[in-house]
């Protein structure tokens, strides 16, 4: 069955985790950092605190990094050396997965034979690479789609390039490879068992989580203060990737709705944009602030580059309302991350957003893409301050339904069920 024969382990003491496409290490909202990162680093770090070895592969991108970094206690990332270190887009790293695969081989070998009890692998290029470790060392695979080709094929923005077919293929097999599938919501899994065929039985819902220490309710004057806006002023915030998938031209033609329904509130209207270009959106790097002005409210949008964490808290207890407008999201943690500080979101009914969102609690969910729709319900939040008060409270109350620590719990649960099956496979 695989090259050193199937090993159960006494007990989950160490982790394979392969994030081959992008790094824990990098920041969050530019190139292919995003909630995925935050995931990764988050689930690491609650595993090792409850006391297992994780060693989270990744490719390197910058030859100054060394093999092995110490991320946080229990938590390494080792630096794969495959293909160029930089100028290598998402859809060339393909041709690069053997020679990832080798290096992640090679790193194991090093140690006495079953070093890693488990893998876990995150996006498709991953979970190839995890799939092979997952026979060569006798151990079982539990991998997360995060986003799925046929998914977002689906529901494509607007002037948005389809995923390749390669792709689609991969997934199909990395799906039938897994020992278990953790799916973000009940939505995600029941993609991957209509368009995927996966099993059921090895389907498992596990919810991302939110760090409630970090983000937690937070003043709101104090907040505008810090970031230099008026007191008096309505503020939009759009937190993600700049890339046609996540839509934030809606949230600045909506912004130019409203002020064309509303002139008076153009005075005190801040529109901010946090994040940087990514996916196909680096190839107009310039096409929201082009957008802007053909819209006539350049003076009204900031475009703020991916901040920390501290200042990300910020920008959310200053906005009156956080927006994510994305054609889909396996989740959404800018939602939840949003709602724990205590804004309300008004967000696409996409995906994972409608598990992340309590429409008409913490925020308002809102089917398509029109910009009037989405400028109506800013409309609605900003006239009515009693409303927004009352989806304040609600907005923290949906939030605390997700923590890291449970994720982490049921992702355990997960790996545990993953030796299982896979030892009751080898009995049959």
């Amino acid at each position: 069955m695989n090259g050193r024969g199937y090993r159960e382990p006494a007990l989950l003491r160490r982790l394979a985790m392969i994030s081959l496409h992008t790094s824990p290490l990098d920041q969050p909202g530019t190139g292919d950092a995003g909630g995925m990162n935050v995931y990764v680093t988050e689930v690491a770090r609650r595993l090792a605190q409850r006391g297992i070895e994780v060693d989270i592969f990744t490719r390197a991108t910058d030859s100054q990094l060394p093999p092995l970094v110490a991320f946080s206690p229990g938590v390494n990332v080792r630096h794969v050396v495959a293909g160029p270190f930089e100028g290598m887009a998402k859809d060339e790293l393909p041709g690069q997965l053997c020679v990832f695969a080798r290096e992640v081989l090679r790193t194991e070998a090093q140690f006495d034979v079953g070093h890693y009890d488990i893998v876990h692998s995150h996006y498709w290029l991953s979970g190839q690479v995890g799939a092979l470790a997952r026979d060569r060392w006798g151990v079982p695979l539990v991998h997360s789609m995060h986003t799925m080709a046929k998914v977002k094929n689906d529901l494509l923005a607007e002037g948005d390039v389809p995923e390749p077919q390669a792709r689609v293929i991969g997934e199909e097999q990395v799906v039938a490879a897994a020992d278990m599938l953790i799916a973000n919501t009940d939505a995600e899994a029941k993609d991957l068992i209509n368009s995927y065929d996966a099993d059921p039985g090895r389907v498992e819902v596990v919810h991302p989580g939110v760090d409630l220490d970090a983000f937690r309710p937070t003043s709101m004057p104090a907040a505008r203060a810090r970031l230099g806006l008026r007191q008096d002023a309505e503020v939009l915030v759009f937190v993600g990737r700049i890339q046609p998938l996540k839509a934030p031209d809606v949230l600045l033609r909506a912004a130019a709705e409203l002020v064309r329904r509303q002139p008076d509130l153009r005075s005190r209207l801040v529109v901010a944009v946090v994040g940087g270009p990514s996916g196909s959106g680096l190839e107009q790097p310039t096409a929201l602030a082009d957008l802007a002005q053909s819209l006539g409210i350049e003076d009204l949008v900031r475009f703020v580059p991916p901040v920390r964490r501290d200042e990300l808290v910020d920008w959310y207890a200053a906005a009156t309302l956080v927006c994510v407008p994305s054609y889909n999201e396996s989740f959404g943690l800018v939602a939840v991350e949003a709602q724990a500080v205590g804004t309300p979101v008004v967000a696409a009914a996409v995906g994972g957003l409608t598990t992340a969102v309590a429409d008409g609690r913490s925020g308002f969910l809102v089917e398509g893409h029109d910009p009037a729709d989405y400028a109506r319900v800013f409309s609605t939040i900003i006239e009515a301050p009693d409303l927004r008060a009352a989806l304040s409270v609600g907005a923290v109350a949906q939030a605390a339904d997700f923590s890291w620590e449970r994720t982490a719990d049921a992702t355990l649960a997960v790996y545990r069920r993953a030796v299982d099956l896979m030892s009751a496979d080898v009995l049959r």
